[in-house]
């Protein structure tokens, strides 16, 4: 191939949240089949990789920026590369960034849906991590796009579920609703993620049912305050485990939960977890979102109420795991199994990615 032909042809990826990040992970693993150059995106040093970004373009002119993120460090360096150098971009969405940056500041939120607009118009192309977040961004003017939702990081080991609980002190008999994922406080909302699993176990006299919530963050510490004389007994809080051993806690669970707020930062997204929380079979808990009706096959509760730190949310979920039985776990544990859908298969995103990408190129 002619230097000119293999610049024609030269795709670079990266992540705004750093190379090392699950989601750089993710797009390298989404282009596999397509042998991508990663460029080491450094969160730490944002200002010097938007440097980097645009002397990259400026120098060797590749073909295509594939950037998974939307940060503006990545965002504004890839849109004057565009203009400056002719350099196209794709653009890989996770959350409605005008909206999510909204939940810091109103201006903020105003200052995030301008830069989420021009984003999208000036891409080649965009792929959201769901079809509302594809549609979002063709309603802002991006010339094509589609979904790649994610897939699970692995497979729990034999004998994980026993280890698991014996390791925490979980009886075997006894049902277990949980989560993974970052538990942060929101501290405008005066929320804490997970929160409402413990409110609700508080709540109840009934000693078969317990939480186990999977992470760290701003809010571990305030959770464990708040599940009191239940921590170790009914709550379980064991912290953040190493991303390989996430599928054996999942392996620990009966029941997940994905409590999702309806507005226009919840409502967009599938999350990470969903994937993982399919694979390893577990019926969910959700709240009244998209998702939960689309990709609903006879696994999901959905629970009312705005958000999951609403009272109606919070009494909905309370009541659910006062009746909740193995028999309804089992049933929904058996819908899953014979679910259609392949949303979360990597090899057909890796399949529909790279028919996209390849267009482009084209």
């Amino acid at each position: 191939m002619s230097g000119e032909r293999a610049r024609s042809r030269r795709l670079v990826c990266f992540a705004t949240q750093g190379h090392e990040h699950i989601e750089g992970q993710r797009i390298r693993a989404l282009l596999e089949p397509l042998a991508p150059e990663p460029f080491p995106f450094d969160r730490a040093h944002k200002l010097r990789s938007a440097l980097g970004l645009l002397r990259l373009a400026r120098r060797e002119r590749p073909a295509l920026f594939v950037m998974e993120g939307t940060g503006m460090a990545g965002g504004i360096p890839l849109m004057l590369a565009r203009r400056l150098f002719g350099v196209r971009y794709v653009v890989c969405i996770g959350d409605a960034v005008g909206p999510y940056l909204g939940l810091r500041s109103p201006l903020a939120g105003i200052v995030g849906g301008v830069y989420e607009r021009l984003l999208c118009r000036r891409c080649a192309g965009v792929v959201g991590w769901t079809p509302y977040l594809v549609g979002r961004a063709l309603a802002y003017g991006a010339p094509r796009g589609m979904t790649a939702a994610g897939w699970t990081r692995g497979q729990a080991s034999p004998g994980a579920r026993e280890r698991v609980r014996q390791t925490l002190g979980i009886d075997p008999q006894v049902l277990v609703v949980g989560l993974t994922g970052s538990i942060q406080l929101a501290r405008r909302r005066g929320y804490i993620y997970g929160s409402e699993l413990v409110q609700a176990i508080l709540r109840l006299r009934r000693p078969n049912v317990a939480v186990l919530i999977v992470g760290d963050g701003t809010g571990l510490e305030q959770l464990r305050e708040l599940a009191g004389e239940e921590l170790g007994k009914r709550v379980f809080l064991p912290g953040r485990v190493p991303p390989s051993e996430v599928p054996d806690y999942l392996a620990a669970f009966d029941v997940a939960s994905l409590s999702q707020s309806t507005d226009a930062v919840g409502a967009f997204r599938y999350t990470t977890k969903l994937s993982e929380y399919m694979a390893a079979e577990l019926p969910v808990i959700a709240s009244q979102t998209p998702l939960a009706y689309d990709l609903d096959e006879g696994f999901l509760w959905r629970l009312p109420g705005a958000a999951p730190w609403s009272p109606e949310y919070l009494d909905a979920l309370t009541a659910l795991l006062a009746g909740l039985s193995n028999e309804q776990v089992a049933q929904r544990r058996s819908a899953i199994a014979a679910r259609r859908a392949e949303q979360f298969d990597l090899g057909e995103q890796q399949r529909r990615m790279g028919n996209f990408v390849e267009d482009l190129l084209t």
